[in-house]
């Protein structure tokens, strides 16, 4: 199976964004999963070539200038462990390789991931509305 990357979401419909946000507890839905990444500033797609469905995507939010978060990074299960993950960050980075800053938040179990991809842990602060999460009124 070849994986294509694309920069835009040209093509791409609710019916492509399948499979992702496993184990989330309010999670959101396809159509509103399309609206998250065309709002992004930046994103990298991954492509199954033989059915064009979206398999992994990585964003980012920007200032434009000096900092970016990186939001969101997924692969659907039955693709993870084929590198797509670490290819989707690697992409995402060369397009923001002018930023002073490119961050991200993860749980401590998947800081390892990042770190071989040139990140490194940070503290840092949040807030979750987790009776937001599905991004519905």
């Amino acid at each position: 199976m070849t994986i294509q990357y694309r920069y835009a979401l040209e093509g791409i419909g609710p019916q492509h964004l399948q499979g992702f946000f496993v184990g989330w507890p309010n999670p959101p839905a396809p159509e509103t999963h399309l609206r998250i990444l065309a709002a992004a500033d930046q994103v990298v797609l991954a492509l199954a070539s033989d059915s064009g469905q979206v398999v992994g995507f990585i964003n980012a939010i920007t200032d434009g200038t000096f900092m970016a978060f990186i939001p969101l990074l997924e692969v659907v299960a039955d693709y993870q462990a084929r590198g797509i993950g670490s290819e989707l960050v690697r992409r995402l980075l060369d397009r923001l390789a002018g930023y002073y800053a490119v961050d991200a938040m993860c749980d401590p179990d998947l800081q390892p991931f990042y770190r071989h991809l040139g990140l490194v842990p940070a503290t840092g602060v949040m807030l979750r509305n987790y009776d937001r999460q599905s991004a519905q009124p």
